[in-house]
């Protein structure tokens, strides 16, 4: 595999929480996913990054409640850039509200994911996250 390949099968993580992204972290590198995680904890970073990335992730898994920028307005903007606009986007997130995973989706999430409280769904679902959109899932065409 090419490292524009590995690149391509990445995962882009936006979270604030120094304790949740240690946990994606671990439970990606627990269930065997090897292929690079990169980082933002804040959205105006996440931004700077996503829009300029070359090439882009295999998905993005992010939090809603973020400084700076929002993950809605983070999710609106990606959808609102011709680059980025199919990009998928996972919301993972504590927020269990209503008008959440509404808005969401209607800005073009491809999954809403509440974060489970327990370490070891989490650590699974982080796990079959990670794993479908690197491995299964086929990626846009350059």
């Amino acid at each position: 595999m090419s490292e524009n390949t590995l690149l391509a099968r990445s995962i882009f993580l936006v979270e604030d929480n120094p304790d949740d992204e240690r946990l994606t972290l671990r439970a990606l590198k627990r269930g065997r996913i090897t292929h690079p995680v990169q980082v933002a904890r804040d959205g105006e970073e996440a931004l700077n990054m996503l829009l300029v990335a070359d090439p882009l992730p295999s998905v993005v898994l992010l939090d809603l409640k973020l400084p700076k920028i929002d993950g809605l307005e983070v999710l609106q903007r990606l959808r609102a850039n011709a680059r980025t606009r199919l990009l998928p986007v996972v919301i993972l997130t504590s927020s269990n509200e209503q008008r959440d995973i509404v808005a969401s989706y209607s800005l073009g999430a491809n999954s809403y994911v509440r974060k489970p409280v327990d370490f070891q769904q989490f650590s699974d679902a982080v796990y079959q996250l990670g794993f479908y959109w690197t491995s299964i899932n086929e990626p846009l065409p350059d």
